[in-house]
């Protein structure tokens, strides 16, 4: 068992969350009862995720991408009001962490990705240094790189391969970072994973000769959230539950 407010300073303190400039709160959304016996994590605070937290009986939901984000009109209504409901109902807390999770070099989910796809960073690139890049080991060309991230993710990613050339270094950054393809060119990349694909990182891939793999925003982000989740569970005694929620983004 542990505190909200234990839980809610480790956390802090664990993901540096203060050196963030994010698009939305990080740390607790949603104030729940004071103790924290279980725990559930998800990637996104869904209305299933809840739904399935409240069925699993868990005092606390943490996630990846929370309720709240710049831009929103403010108005508790629709989807929000609904989400909002069934934890206040229920008395759970919500904790949200969205850019110092991508980031923790352990239990972040670039790092946990690369683990996954066994690469090993060396170094970081790009703003607020999101981005991973690191040796290609033995993986051979663009094509080979993605039968391989289709194996270990269970998910085709769309491929644009570049010049074809051999691979010697592999960036990624998890998420909606297509954004983040001309860091990873500069920092010396031949192939660039992500989630999302945008239009101009089409051309970008076929100007530079680098390959681009758009292997899906949920895809590439649902193993930070379990791994954090796992962590509080030896640290703090926590019966933990990771809870998939498929989605096709």
């Amino acid at each position: 068992m542990a505190q909200r407010v234990e839980l809610e300073a480790h956390l802090a303190a664990l993901l540096a969350v203060d050196r963030f400039k994010d698009y939305g709160p990080n740390g607790l959304q949603v104030e729940g009862r004071a103790e924290v016996r279980r725990l559930v994590s998800g990637v996104t605070a869904s209305r299933a995720l809840i739904d399935a937290a409240i069925e699993a009986g868990a005092d606390a939901v943490l996630v990846h991408h929370g309720l709240f984000w710049r831009g929103q009109d403010g108005r508790v209504t629709g989807w929000l009001r609904e989400r909002l409901a069934r934890l206040l109902a229920h008395d759970i807390s919500l904790f949200a962490y969205h850019l110092p999770l991508d980031a923790h070099a352990e239990f972040g989910n670039n790092a946990q990705l690369g683990h996954r796809l066994g690469l090993a960073a060396d170094a970081r690139f790009g703003e607020q240094e999101l981005g991973f890049i690191g040796g290609a080991g033995n993986l051979g060309d663009a094509p080979g790189l993605a039968a391989h991230v289709a194996h270990r993710l269970q998910r085709e990613p769309l491929l644009l391969p570049g010049d074809g050339r051999p691979l010697r270094r592999v960036a990624w950054c998890t998420g909606g970072a297509q954004g983040y393809f001309e860091a990873a060119i500069a920092a010396g990349a031949d192939a660039f994973l992500t989630g999302e694909l945008s239009e101009p990182q089409a051309h970008i891939a076929r100007e530079t000769g680098v390959a681009f793999l758009a292997c899906g925003h949920h895809a590439t982000e649902r193993y930070g959230a379990p791994a954090l989740g796992d962590h509080l569970a030896t640290t703090f005694g926590l019966a933990h539950q990771f809870i998939e929620i498929p989605n096709p983004a």
